[in-house]
This record gives structure tokens, C-alpha cells and sequence, in this order.
């Protein structure tokens, strides 16, 4: 993956969730009434995950400066790109969120694994190899 594409993807990924984070903070029972769903008692905490996801969004624009450098931060966002989709499935197979609910993460998860791997993958290749002993 060249260098601009990662600069892009990060760029994307950092506004999109900037976007996403700031629209559930303002508007948090709009996408649970686009979906049809019954919003949240404690409509707050979905308010908090719509913060953390607005500043991995910082945490993305800053990496699209230096992707290879900053690969930790991409690191962090792949792993929660991962664990995201993972509770979804065992929180709508136990029935507790209806499964049109993954729309939501085919678009803040599913997407964003090709590119981020990518950039792990390009970042493991380009580290320093260790001098022969």
C-alpha cells in the first residue's frame, strides 16, 4: 500500500468517526429511531461511545501524518475495529440488539479492516531488522 493511500484511509477514517462521534453526542436517539429500535435507557453511556469514537478520530488524523511511524495508534483502532463487530454478534445472538444494528458496524468496523491491516502490515515490513549477531 503507498504511502498516500495510507495518508488517505487514515484521513477518511479520522473524519468519519469525528462525523459519527459527533452525531450520536448531539443527536443520540436518531439512529436508534432510523433503525426502528427502542433508544437506550441510559442514553448517556451510547452519548460516552460516541466521545471515544470521536477521538480515535484525532488519534486517526494525527497517524495520517506519519502512518508507518504512528502505527501504534492504528494498532489500537484496528484491535477495537475487531472487538467492536465481535460483542455486536454475542450481544445480537443473545438477542439483546436486533441484528439491523449491524449496519451500523459494516460502516465503523467491517470497512476499515482491509486499510488498517494494510498499514500494520506495511509498518511490520518496514521496521528496522536487528543487526546479525
Amino acid at each position: 500500500m503507498k504511502s498516500a493511500c495510507m495518508r488517505h484511509a487514515l484521513t477518511l477514517a479520522g473524519l468519519y468517526n469525528l462525523l459519527f462521534g459527533a452525531w450520536v453526542v448531539i443527536w443520540p436517539s436518531s439512529i436508534f429511531n432510523w433503525l426502528g429500535m427502542e433508544p437506550p435507557t441510559y442514553l448517556f453511556l451510547w452519548q460516552c461511545i460516541g466521545m471515544i469514537v470521536g477521538v480515535y478520530g484525532i488519534g486517526y488524523l494525527v497517524a495520517a501524518g506519519d502512518p508507518l511511524r504512528h502505527w501504534p495508534i492504528v494498532l489500537v483502532g484496528f484491535l477495537g475495529k475487531i472487538f467492536g463487530p465481535i460483542g455486536f454478534l454475542q450481544t445480537a445472538m443473545m438477542g439483546d440488539i436486533p441484528w439491523s444494528f449491524g449496519f451500523v458496524i459494516i460502516f465503523n468496523d467491517l470497512i476499515w479492516w482491509i486499510p488498517f491491516g494494510a498499514i500494520l502490515f506495511n509498518a511490520w515490513r518496514s521496521r528496522p531488522q536487528s543487526a546479525a549477531v
